[in-house]
């Protein structure tokens, strides 16, 4: 049995932490996984007790590290990945005064309308996007502490704010710093000086000093005699800072290249391309996030994925396996129908988060199958949007690696790289983000001399191939979906 050393990759998810152990050449040998609830009693609301997640964190590490032990593995490091947008505050002896607010808590969307201006997107919101790379949305962390500003007693007691990372971070360190990535999400950092951006905290209406130290994705500090007797490891032991779970996500399936874009599928969904500076298109519908090394992402999420089957087969009252079997015997096209899939607001590239769905052209003739086939294709048009974005801010995709449980129905990955007109290499095998942090260890580590080198030792498990027709049909239908975006959101129903 290999003994290789390991190092081994926290993943802060939004409803599970998962730690990944895996060798210098990107063997994932193991993985742990501990869940907590998304609090989602109130409308719109998505919060996270953040003492549970540090401490399901602490308890999914101390298995994963104990797996290490007793099969001879030394542990190297840690590194860390994180869902990016959120957001707490912390009083002056650094315990949580609020919960975590999750990316998906749309309660700040009246303060993200307010701050885009009416009729679109207005030139301060413009400026903001660009200067920071994040789009005025409900998912920021800008806009989030704009609209706890503006709730009584919502920041009663709060000295400091930081993401949820930097909170669990700083209970293995003891230090209160966070990483440019995880910031370059946050919509409060300069991302051509990597500090904080000081018309973007007069929004949010904090103060520089009230927020982590800025450092590197690869900074190394030594876990903590306390945290090394909790979880079996020993105290010292190299922690690396990490960064989000995005741009790792790139790392973790190898598209660390220029031209080689990441594409994610599970209940929402992301398409990002590595490029060596920053940067956004100039319609503000793509984001720019940092990785590490003068690396950066350009890309977009969409807020609905995978989640449009689940919702089609709990209005159908069927399983979403079969009924995604029936959309694949449905021709491209769906006889006709057109979807706008927006159940969850939207993100990329609209950033509106009040967007609600359509059916466009429905006939009697249409049924289950139908419906279901227009939706999955209204999700995999709006990714191909996204690429178009990316490719008008000067970013070129010449290759997709896919992951993500959706691609596990053979309708999605066909219908998305019909979208896409591009293969969709998948790598299913990939441990994503956490492998991405792991690989991130073993850099700051010394063990590669760029990130290129730990992304190349990556490969797709295999390749999906765009029908020809079905791609030709996609491309000629997507201007409509522009158009009724564009005639529909005004509505008021």
């Amino acid at each position: 049995m290999s003994s290789a050393p390991v190092v081994l990759g926290i993943d802060l998810g939004t409803t599970a932490t998962k730690v990944v152990a895996a060798t210098v050449e990107a063997e994932v040998l193991h993985q742990t996984e501990r869940g907590y609830p998304l609090r989602t009693e109130e409308p719109g609301e998505a919060t996270q007790d953040p003492v549970t997640v540090r401490d399901a964190a602490v308890e999914a590490l101390a298995e994963c590290a104990a797996w290490a032990r007793e099969r001879g593995h030394e542990v190297r490091a840690l590194s860390f990945s994180t869902a990016m947008h959120t957001v707490l505050g912390l009083d002056s002896a650094g315990n949580p005064v609020t919960p975590s607010y999750n990316w998906a808590d749309t309660r700040a969307a009246p303060v993200a309308e307010r701050l885009r201006g009416s009729g679109g997107l207005d030139e301060r919101a413009a400026a903001l996007h660009r200067a920071t790379g994040t789009p005025v949305h409900t998912q920021s962390v800008m806009v989030k502490l704009a609209w706890l500003g503006e709730q009584d007693g919502a920041a009663s007691g709060v000295r400091r704010w930081c993401a949820l990372k930097d909170f669990v971070f700083g209970a293995f360190t003891g230090e209160f710093v966070t990483d440019h990535s995880l910031a370059s999400g946050s919509g409060l950092q300069d991302m051509r000086t990597l500090e904080w951006y000081s018309p973007a905290l007069e929004v949010a209406g904090v103060r520089a000093e009230q927020l982590p130290a800025l450092l590197a994705p690869t900074e190394v500090l030594p876990l903590t005699a306390g945290m090394a007797e909790r979880t079996g490891l020993p105290r010292g032991l190299p922690v690396v800072l990490g960064g989000g779970d995005g741009p790792l996500a790139n790392l973790g399936v190898g598209a660390v290249v220029p031209g080689v874009a990441a594409l994610s599928l599970g209940t929402s969904g992301a398409l990002r391309v590595l490029r060596e500076e920053p940067g956004v298109d100039e319609r503000c519908r793509t984001f720019s996030y940092a990785l590490a090394d003068g690396l950066w992402v350009i890309g977009g999420a969409v807020s609905n994925g995978a989640v449009v089957g689940q919702w089609a087969a709990d209005a159908f009252g069927v399983e979403v396996g079969p009924l995604l079997d029936e959309a694949l015997r449905v021709p491209a096209g769906a006889d006709g129908l057109l979807a706008l899939p927006y159940l969850l607001g939207e993100r990329a590239p609209w950033w509106e988060a009040g967007l609600t769905g359509a059916f466009v052209g429905l006939r009697k003739a249409h049924g289950r199958a139908e419906m279901t086939r227009a939706v999955v294709e209204g999700v995999a048009q709006q990714l191909a949007l996204v690429k178009d974005a990316v490719h008008d801010a000067g970013a070129e995709v010449r290759a997709v690696r896919a992951t993500g449980g959706g691609f596990r129905s053979e309708v999605w990955a066909a219908t998305v790289s019909a979208a896409l007109d591009m293969p969709l290499e998948l790598a299913e095998s990939s441990g994503g983000s956490g492998l991405g942090a792991v690989l991130l260890g073993w850099r700051a580590l010394g063990e590669f001399d760029s990130l290129e080198a730990a992304g190349d030792l990556v490969r797709p498990d295999r390749t999906v191939t765009p029908d020809p027709d079905a791609a030709a049909l996609l491309a000629r239908r997507r201007p409509l979906v522009d158009r009724l975006h564009q005639s529909l959101r005004d509505l008021d129903l």
